[in-house]
């Protein structure tokens, strides 16, 4: 068993999620590599899944990622808040077959509130198949019985119906209008596909997971909705086939597994790279993992009163090279074109000739958002 040191704990996934190395040559490349890239509407700087693409592509033009999406034939999806490719839909398709899973509190009782609200379902889909594509408001709430869980959402039974439909591969979104959704039935937006069995979707969802974490212990497999027995069955798989290595890492006891791939690019030159990361980057999705490999802690400050934020409301961390060396707390005023850099943060041990490679990175960002001007913040001790 190989025993990596912790730098090269950090680069597998940093290679894993395209980092490092070459750059990919397009959005689909990006998207099909991860597999999946989550989706959020807020643009104080760009929206997270176009952030995500652009720190593993470089410049690019939004309004190609908005094709791949809408145009036929389309190549991307959105489904439960994640870019998908097309090409994957049969791995999808027993998730949403399965939907609402009923093994779950919650899923029982979707499935209750949508027996319940038969014809509430039956009317949407009537309407879409007739009217369609539809924003949300061209459609009437027609509960029967009213969602009641004791959650904010209480009472919002327009929003849950069309979600459980969405969950469900009964409708999907066929377009955006600004970032309003528009709703039309999923046979109209998506192809005819026949779902993957569980085995063979938890076989190839896995070996995605693995070489995107860089490196799992055995838990690892929960991404995506399928049955425990198949994870089982994927990873036995996986262990076989030599696509997961077992290797151990100075500093993380436990048994951990490796992507082959992966391990075999550890012994490939370094490539690294310097760049912005996006909130909600798959690098740092997980926070409690990112602080343990990086030592970098990271929190959304989004919904924290001002008052109480630590670094900022829209806060990028700063990968460079093989390490999380900083954050910014930016905002673009797109009427003036103006990127704003309110506060730049450097890690105690950040080099300390690593900020041209930082500042060339929010010049890049600033160009690629459409910025015709950056204004900065004194820089903090370790920079200026």
């Amino acid at each position: 068993m190989r025993t990596l040191t912790l730098t090269e704990a950090r680069r597998l996934p940093i290679l894993g999620t395209m980092l490092a190395g070459p750059r990919p040559a397009s959005i689909l490349e990006v998207v099909d590599h991860l597999g999946k890239v989550q989706v959020d509407p807020t643009a104080v700087v760009a929206r997270a899944e176009q952030l995500t693409i652009w720190s593993r592509l470089g410049s690019y033009d939004p309004a190609d990622l908005r094709r791949l999406l809408e145009e036929e034939p389309r190549q991307l999806f959105e489904y439960n808040a994640f870019l998908l490719p097309v090409a994957d839909l049969p791995m999808h398709r027993p998730a949403m077959l399965r939907s609402p899973r009923t093994e779950y509190s919650r899923g029982r009782y979707q499935r209750e509130w949508l027996t319940d609200n038969a014809s509430f379902g039956a009317y949407i889909l009537d309407e879409l198949r007739t009217r369609g594509p539809l924003h949300s408001r061209d459609l009437d709430d027609r509960a029967v019985v009213p969602w009641r869980t004791g959650g904010w959402n209480d009472g919002k039974n327009l929003g849950q119906m069309l979600d459980i439909l969405w969950r469900g591969g009964d409708i999907a979104i066929s377009r955006r209008d600004g970032t309003q959704r528009l709703w039309d039935l999923a046979e109209r937006v998506l192809p005819d596909v026949e779902p993957l069995a569980d085995e063979v979707v938890a076989i190839e969802t896995m070996e995605r997971q693995l070489r995107a974490l860089g490196f799992a212990d055995r838990r690892f497999g929960s991404a995506i909705d399928y049955r425990l027995p198949a994870r089982e069955i994927g990873l036995d798989s996986l262990l076989a086939d030599g696509v997961a290595v077992p290797i151990a890492i100075d500093g993380l006891p436990g048994e951990w597994l490796v992507h082959a791939e992966l391990l075999a690019a550890l012994d490939e030159p370094w490539r690294p790279r310097t760049t912005l990361l996006g909130p909600f980057d798959p690098l740092i999705s997980d926070r409690e993992r990112a602080e343990a490999l990086f030592d970098f802690r990271y929190r959304l400050e989004i919904y924290v009163p001002p008052a109480r934020r630590e670094h900022g409301y829209y806060v990028l961390p700063i990968l460079h090279g093989d390490r999380l060396i900083g954050r910014i707390d930016a905002v673009l005023d797109r009427k003036r074109g103006i990127l704003t850099v309110r506060a730049i943060y450097a890690e105690p041990d950040a080099p300390a000739d690593a900020w041209p490679a930082v500042n060339r990175a929010i010049e890049e960002l600033a160009a690629w958002i459409g910025a015709e001007e950056v204004t900065l913040p004194p820089l903090p001790d370790r920079w200026s």
